[in-house]
């Protein structure tokens, strides 16, 4: 090929000229008319088409191949490569086809040309006839390439199947072939087939380390990931980067903050503590691990902050019951005119409970409008949940209704939001349209969907819910799913079948199970059961005020006024407080929050004549105040008052 019809096509890509000539300087400063470029020249040139993606230029030298006919091999496969990074599949299909010889680069990169662009019945019906040539083509970079498109938990027998041809070919000894093999298996959920290829490996480098240690950790076994870190700790390889990313994920999953600790002083002593990557997760380990000022430190002495860090903060304020932190820092954010992204205003939107400004909230609705993330489901699904729990299910439905695309996320959000609001029917209902679509349910609709049973009595509907989550869907029941069905049938009235149920369960109750119970014979005044429940939630909690108080209350509805006379002196024994009760009423953009005989909001005198003469029409119309809920906090005179 003629060196002066390269440089005339060159020159006309003055922009991109430089990094296409670096290569070959030496042959530059020499008289271009006397030059020649060698096939190794034109596949590099190729080569640096393709990853800059200058298709035209690329196509020229193709026209000029073909041109000169040259049949060398090395070309063909980089004008492959092009023509696949380029997008051109047609054009590289074509390529391939006529092709006049095929060596084993040339099936690789079709194969992954394939794979990379998601078409797998191509990529994986290519690499079967590939396959069929016989194995003495396929090389390590054969089974490498396959094996990094099976990274879903349907392709895990495809791995198997490749496994076995890396076993047959002689390829298991390896090292890139065996990483990529733990890389997949881990990807596909299948953990002892990783952790055994990992156990069979002669050699291990620091990549195959950090796979199985991130394979570990990806598939939420964080205790085993943290052991193989600490042994490769002790071992003759250096983690990497990567390797102690994996490391600080175990111990956010395990909550190991002391663990956590370690590994950042080991990251200051190799200086790269102050890595972007590593920065966020050490800010997300000490937020899991409840230490947000450690991760607010990093924050603040971070050099550079990118939208993952500021997310990470939000996120950490949130689960560390720091909510109203989260919303201020939110908001400055937004003030500094920082390029807000969807995952930090989805975390925004995690911290809206109760007792959250609904106005602020529809303000972040309009921010989410302006910036069109409206058709993000992460963005939806955090504002229907923000409406339900600041009591405005009408908008949640509004804002489930106009979701372009929904996920089981989406649909878990608007049925628990139905549950919350009490209005178990609907909530039922929407569960009959997400099947109706094709939506699998999750552990987690089915506790909506309990929870909704619960607040409606509908007993059997619920117990069929449990029985569909076990054995229809396979999903082992957690404590949460237990409480609510001691909740639902203690609401029922059916409290010896919710005390059998208890201690038939296949694992320990825990307090939230008793708790249920106890909460549900006080509504019924069962002091028998209620004090086999309350017995114990002493031996588990006993500095929890709940058990007290609704003991007492069950004894102040039977007049068994000595029982709640020692449970009250035992309460004060041991020293519990009660947990102040909070109502709160936002007017204008402002919430106004209230305790029991609270003389502290500055229009008090204003409240508590309004209050007075409620009060009055109330007692004009016939009201008599509920015995069961006033004389826990009434004294001896005053009871005597209401009860005589």
């Amino acid at each position: 090929m003629s060196s002066k019809w390269v440089f005339h096509k060159l020159s006309s890509h003055q922009h991109f000229c430089s990094i296409l000539i670096s290569p070959f300087k030496t042959k530059i400063s020499q008289d271009p008319s006397k030059i020649v470029l060698n096939h190794v020249d034109i596949s590099h040139l190729l080569t640096i088409c393709a990853r800059e993606g200058h298709l035209h230029l690329g196509s020229s030298l193709h026209a000029s191949f073909v041109k000169n006919n040259d049949n060398v091999t090395v070309i063909w496969n980089s004008l492959l490569s092009l023509y696949l990074k380029c997008g051109r599949v047609a054009d590289a299909v074509k390529l391939f086809d006529e092709m006049p010889v095929r060596d084993t680069v040339s099936w690789n990169t079709m194969v992954s040309g394939f794979l990379r662009t998601g078409d797998f019945d191509k990529g994986f019906g290519l690499f079967k006839r590939f396959l069929e040539l016989g194995f003495y083509q396929l090389d390590q970079a054969s089974f490498t390439t396959v094996l990094s498109a099976c990274d879903r938990p349907e392709l895990g027998f495809f791995n198997k199947m490749i496994h076995g041809l890396v076993f047959s070919s002689g390829y298991m000894e390896e090292i890139t072939v065996g990483n990529a093999l733990i890389t997949s298996y881990f990807k596909c959920g299948c953990s002892n087939s990783g952790r055994q290829v990992f156990n069979e490996m002669s050699e291990r480098n620091v990549i195959t380390w950090t796979a199985i240690i991130s394979g570990l950790v990806q598939n939420l076994l964080y205790k085993d990931g943290l052991r193989l870190f600490v042994e490769m700790r002790h071992g003759l390889v250096n983690p990497n980067t990567l390797t102690y990313l994996g490391s600080l994920m175990a111990c956010s999953g395990l909550q190991a903050l002391s663990e956590g600790r370690q590994i950042h002083g080991v990251l200051w002593k190799l200086g790269i503590q102050t890595d972007f990557c590593i920065e966020s997760a050490l800010m997300d380990m000490y937020s899991k691990c409840g230490s947000v000022e450690d991760a607010w430190q990093i924050f603040e002495s971070a050099e550079e902050l990118d939208e993952v860090s500021m997310t990470v903060i939000l996120v950490g304020f949130a689960q560390n019951g720091f909510e109203e932190e989260a919303i201020q820092f939110f908001v400055k954010i937004v003030k500094a005119g920082i390029e807000i992204v969807p995952n930090m205003v989805s975390a925004a939107l995690g911290v809206f409970g109760v007792d959250t400004s609904l106005g602020l909230g529809k303000q972040i609705h309009s921010l989410i409008i302006k910036r069109s993330f409206t058709a993000n489901p992460f963005v939806s699904n955090g504002l229907i949940n923000l409406y339900s729990k600041c009591g405005d299910l009408e908008e949640s439905i509004k804002v489930f209704s106009r979701m372009p695309h929904r996920n089981s996320i989406s649909w878990n959000s608007m049925i628990a939001a139905f549950a919350r609001h009490g209005d178990g029917s609907r909530a039922l209902q929407l569960y009959e349209e997400m099947r109706l679509e094709g939506v699998e349910p999750t552990d987690v609709t089915f506790l909506s969907l309990l929870h909704a049973c619960s607040h409606v009595g509908l007993v059997e509907k619920g117990m069929e819910f449990l029985k569909s989550m076990t054995e229809v869907h396979r999903m082992p029941p957690r404590t949460e799913h237990y409480t609510c069905i001691v909740d639902m049938l203690g609401r029922a009235g059916f409290l010896n079948e919710a005390k059998s149920f208890i201690e038939g369960l296949p694992v320990k109750p825990d307090e939230q199970v008793w708790q249920a119970l106890l909460g549900a014979c006080s509504i019924h005044g069962d002091s028998e059961i209620g004090k086999y429940a309350a017995d114990q939630l002493f031996l588990a909690s006993p500095e929890s005020p709940a058990t007290y108080i609704l003991m007492a209350n069950i004894y102040s509805s039977k007049g068994r006024w000595k029982e709640r006379a020692r449970i009250i002196k035992r309460m004060k024994e041991m020293g519990v407080d009660k947990d102040t009760g909070v109502s709160w009423i936002e007017i204008e953009k402002k919430i106004h929050s209230f305790v029991v005989d609270d003389r502290l909001h500055p229009q008090t005198k204003i409240i508590y004549r309004v209050l007075v003469e409620l009060f009055r029409l109330m007692i004009d119309e016939g009201y008599i105040p509920d015995k069961r809920f006033i004389l826990h906090y009434l004294n001896q005179e005053e009871k005597g008052m209401y009860t005589s």
